[in-house]
Protein backbone atom coordinates (compact mmCIF):
# COMPACT_ATOMS: atom_id res chain seq x y z
CA UNK A 1 0.00 0.00 0.00
CA UNK A 2 1.12 3.87 -1.06
CA UNK A 3 1.44 5.97 2.28
CA UNK A 4 0.84 9.75 1.57
CA UNK A 5 2.61 12.30 3.08
CA UNK A 6 0.37 14.49 4.79
CA UNK A 7 1.78 17.65 3.43
CA UNK A 8 0.70 16.22 0.21
CA UNK A 9 -3.31 15.75 1.29
CA UNK A 10 -5.39 18.31 -0.09
CA UNK A 11 -7.75 20.92 2.32
CA UNK A 12 -11.31 20.05 1.19
CA UNK A 13 -13.36 23.26 0.45
CA UNK A 14 -11.89 27.44 0.22
CA UNK A 15 -11.00 28.72 2.99
CA UNK A 16 -13.83 30.74 4.29
CA UNK A 17 -11.87 33.78 4.29
CA UNK A 18 -11.87 33.42 0.22
CA UNK A 19 -15.42 33.15 -0.30
CA UNK A 20 -17.81 36.10 -1.34
CA UNK A 21 -20.65 36.75 0.81
CA UNK A 22 -22.85 35.00 -1.39
CA UNK A 23 -20.24 32.03 -1.91
CA UNK A 24 -20.61 31.79 2.28
CA UNK A 25 -24.22 31.79 2.74
CA UNK A 26 -24.21 29.32 -0.28
CA UNK A 27 -21.83 26.86 1.64
CA UNK A 28 -23.39 27.62 5.39
CA UNK A 29 -27.05 26.62 3.36
CA UNK A 30 -25.06 23.14 2.09
CA UNK A 31 -23.35 22.10 4.81
CA UNK A 32 -26.20 22.67 7.13
CA UNK A 33 -28.36 20.68 4.67
CA UNK A 34 -26.60 17.63 4.53
CA UNK A 35 -25.25 17.75 8.43
CA UNK A 36 -28.30 14.89 9.15
CA UNK A 37 -26.91 12.59 6.72
CA UNK A 38 -23.59 12.90 7.28
CA UNK A 39 -24.03 12.60 11.32
CA UNK A 40 -26.45 9.28 10.84
CA UNK A 41 -24.99 7.70 7.61
CA UNK A 42 -21.07 9.02 7.03
CA UNK A 43 -18.21 7.30 8.61
CA UNK A 44 -15.95 8.74 11.43
CA UNK A 45 -13.83 10.61 9.21
CA UNK A 46 -16.48 12.20 7.11
CA UNK A 47 -18.10 13.32 10.44
CA UNK A 48 -15.06 14.68 11.72
CA UNK A 49 -14.32 16.76 8.63
CA UNK A 50 -18.17 17.84 8.08
CA UNK A 51 -17.65 19.04 11.61
CA UNK A 52 -14.52 21.20 11.35
CA UNK A 53 -15.87 22.45 7.38
CA UNK A 54 -19.03 23.87 9.31
CA UNK A 55 -17.81 25.57 12.41
CA UNK A 56 -14.74 27.65 10.11
CA UNK A 57 -17.82 28.50 7.80
CA UNK A 58 -20.27 29.91 10.76
CA UNK A 59 -16.83 31.13 12.54
CA UNK A 60 -16.17 33.46 9.30
CA UNK A 61 -20.06 34.00 8.65
CA UNK A 62 -20.08 35.10 12.78
CA UNK A 63 -17.09 37.36 11.94
CA UNK A 64 -18.33 39.31 8.41
CA UNK A 65 -21.71 39.72 10.37
CA UNK A 66 -21.22 40.54 14.14
CA UNK A 67 -24.10 42.68 13.81
CA UNK A 68 -26.78 39.90 11.86
CA UNK A 69 -30.42 40.40 12.85
CA UNK A 70 -31.36 38.29 15.71
CA UNK A 71 -34.68 37.05 15.67
CA UNK A 72 -36.57 37.83 19.02
CA UNK A 73 -38.60 34.97 19.01
CA UNK A 74 -35.73 32.97 18.95
CA UNK A 75 -34.78 34.14 22.69
CA UNK A 76 -34.71 32.42 25.34
CA UNK A 77 -35.03 34.58 28.48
Amino acid sequence: MHEVETDQVPDWGVPPQQLSDDDLLRELASVHRTRNDTLRHGSEDALVEHTRRMAELEAEYLQRFPDREVDRARLRD
